[in-house]
């Protein structure tokens, strides 16, 4: 986290009472949350739920109908500091947006034109992996390779804040690994992220905290985990015995899985873990492939958004 400075604005991002609607559809009800300086916040839920539109409201694209929402201490719907909010934040788009017959370099040396400070365009280049790219034009670009010019053109500017609107979408394994390690260094840096992704593990490998949006509404909020009661609830764990010993012997019951291994589904792990463990020691019992699991951030938020549309409240 970015160190807070005496008198200055302590939350990056402030949102209260945020609601908006088309017509007859409530997109965004109610919603609030805070981001704080250098945090990366995660935004996820499915389609529908309100992310693009709360995400385009404060990014000023778009005007809300009621609630309070400060970005950088500014209104994103205030005209009068329209330009000098547009100067502090970054945005990457889930489409490439410049024109195909521009190389790679024109692009980000464009854009930079638009900021008081912009990165080097050469440094940007090389923190994307296109320093090979530079003078080749978008058009001739691989559906990886615009995604990474995406991201390049939404860091040139030197950004506050930085919003991220699923960013490594046709990206392989190792070039979204990189762009993991980027957003990590800009955050290190100071960078504040608001990241909207599909990928549980993302979020996970990224955000401080997260906020899962349903029907519009923040249906829960916390660290990847604790959220919806993660680091509190039932964990498994899953072990193989010999095949000379039953699973009848077991001082704690255990129910057959795959391939031979075992698992115990409890809210008490220490103390069964210690039964297990004493139990296997005294008996001379190899145990053997002993793993504990927790609920992953995907099956939570299955559970969370399933709930409500279970209460018929999905967003058209």
């Amino acid at each position: 986290m970015a160190t807070q400075l005496v008198g200055a604005v302590t939350s990056a991002v402030s949102v209260r009472g945020l609601s908006k609607r088309y017509g007859a559809v409530e997109a965004v009800v109610d919603v609030g949350f805070e981001v704080e300086q250098g945090e990366v916040f995660a935004l996820l839920g499915p389609n529908g739920a309100g992310k693009t539109t709360t995400v385009e409201i404060l990014e000023g694209f778009r005007h809300r109908d009621r609630g309070d929402v400060r970005v950088l201490g500014l209104d994103p719907a205030d005209a009068t500091t329209s330009r000098r909010f547009r100067e502090r934040i970054g945005v990457v788009l889930q489409e490439l947006a410049v024109e195909p017959f521009l190389s790679v370099r024109q692009a980000l040396v464009r854009t930079a034109a638009y900021y008081p400070a912009p990165r080097p365009v050469d440094e940007v280049l090389g923190m994307v992996g296109l320093e090979h790219k530079a003078g080749d034009r978008v058009r001739t670009l691989s559906g990886g390779q615009q995604r990474r010019l995406d991201l390049a053109l939404g860091i040139v500017g030197r950004p506050e804040l930085l919003f991220l609107d699923e960013p490594t979408t046709g990206f392989d394994p190792s070039a979204r690994r990189g762009a993991w390690d980027l957003v990590r260094r800009l955050s290190a840096g100071g960078t504040t992220v608001i990241l909207t992704t599909h990928y549980m593990e993302e979020a996970e490998a990224l955000a401080d905290r997260v906020a899962v949006l349903s029907a519009g509404r923040v249906v829960a909020e916390g660290t990847p985990e604790s959220i919806g009661g993660r680091d509190e609830g039932d964990v498994r764990i899953l072990f193989r015995l010999p095949s000379t010993t039953p699973a009848t012997a077991l001082p704690v019951p255990a129910t057959p899985q795959d391939v031979g291994t075992l698992e115990i589904r409890t809210n008490e792990e220490v103390k069964v873990l210690a039964e297990l463990t004493t139990w296997a020691v005294r008996e001379g019992v190899d145990i053997t492939g002993l793993t504990v699991e927790r609920l992953t951030l995907e099956e939570v938020y299955l559970r969370l958004v399933g709930a409500t549309a279970r209460r018929g409240e999905e967003t058209p």
